[in-house]
């Protein structure tokens, strides 16, 4: 699935307890060829960013950290494999996994808002 996020903003739609992102977290994303970053805040999510590859699947192989409310520094690694939405909205299913902290796994969905 080919894809263009420049400019699009995603809000989180589901997540895994043991991470901080929630439904008050939106993510606002540029791409440039196969390159991808974003901001992200809102809930527990003082300031966050992510950087990703576009594989030539279509997924993205992320790396993001963020400075939650509780001033902890986090920093993950996530997969994520682009969807559509009944609505035909974009989406993403994300696997992740903690790169600090207790080192545990998640998954989440994230959609354009």
């Amino acid at each position: 699935m080919r894809y263009d996020l420049e400019g699009k903003t995603f809000r989180s739609a589901t997540n895994s307890d043991n991470g901080d992102v929630g439904e008050e977290t939106f993510f606002h994303y540029h791409q440039s060829g196969d390159l991808v970053w974003a901001d992200y805040h809102g809930g527990e999510i003082v300031k966050g960013h992510l950087i990703a590859s576009v594989l030539p699947s279509g997924q993205l192989d992320m790396r993001y950290h963020h400075v939650n409310r509780q001033g902890q520094i986090m920093i993950g690694k996530c997969l994520s494999t682009p969807a559509l939405t009944p609505e035909g909205k974009l989406m993403f299913r994300e696997e992740w996994q903690w790169l600090s902290g207790d080192m545990s796994s998640g998954y989440s969905e994230v959609v354009e808002a």
